[in-house]
């Protein structure tokens, strides 16, 4: 357990990582803020085989969440599957609730798309 503020400990994730999995993690987080600043970062699923947790984005309840996986790093909507279609997401495309899109080395991390899914993400969770 840690006294540190969540956004600290997505700093130190942040840190533990190299090369193209920092870079995409560093754009993902950057998008997300620009998307909604308003958005709270919060650590969640901490547990033996990820004592770093997980990082989400909440904004009158979960927005998104980034994870890191063997060879993507994957930008999970937790609503994504009532948000509007969208090129972006492509993966977990026949979930019912979620919608993802993983980014492997040589990826180019869309920002201003990221941004966007955000605050439409956003406007789902504010509608009630």
């Amino acid at each position: 357990m840690t006294d540190k503020p969540d956004s600290e400990q997505i700093d130190d994730i942040i840190a533990q990582l190299s090369g193209w999995k920092h870079d995409a993690y560093v754009a993902l987080r950057s998008a997300i803020r620009a998307g909604d600043p308003d958005a709270v970062e919060v650590v969640k699923y901490k547990k033996p085989s990820k004592p770093e947790g997980v990082a989400f984005w909440t904004h009158d309840g979960d927005l998104c969440f980034i994870d890191v996986l063997k060879n993507t790093v994957r930008l999970t909507f937790s609503k994504g599957a009532r948000l509007p279609a969208d090129a972006l997401f492509n993966t977990r495309l026949d979930s019912k609730v979620v919608r993802a899109v993983d980014f492997a080395e040589g990826s180019r991390v869309d920002e201003a798309a990221v941004a966007a899914v955000v605050r439409q993400a956003v406007e789902l969770n504010t509608a009630g």
